[in-house]
């Protein structure tokens, strides 16, 4: 659910505080928790190190991201993989390919020398 007009965007001003008086791209990666906050236009070209539980993911802003809220650009939750019978055997048959094009390879320059 969206923020009511009359109050306007949430920017985190602890936020506002750590770039004022910066230049994009002159600074470090400024560290955040506040995943909630929106993307202002002040921010583009900082570096932000937004917090997913775990790490801090560097976010470069891009003009194209403001209004987007900050944690939308660090994924909490890491994608392993579909799991299953059928893909045990896709990886088995890649592995088997990759290891079959670097023996070709290997042999390929053997034989030129």
């Amino acid at each position: 659910m969206s923020r009511s007009l009359y109050k306007g965007p949430y920017v985190d001003e602890k936020l506002l505080k750590k770039i004022a008086g910066k230049k994009p791209g002159e600074s470090a990666v400024i560290k955040t928790w506040a995943r909630a906050s929106v993307i202002a236009p002040e921010m583009v070209g900082f570096t932000f190190g937004v917090h997913n539980g775990k790490e801090h993911i560097p976010v470069s802003v891009s003009e194209e991201m403001v209004g987007h809220r900050l944690g939308e650009f660090s994924p909490t939750k890491k994608f392993h993989r579909h799991g299953g019978k059928m893909q045990k055997e896709l990886e088995q048959k890649k592995k088997q390919a990759e290891i079959d094009a670097a023996k070709a390879a290997k042999s390929a320059a053997s034989n030129k020398k």
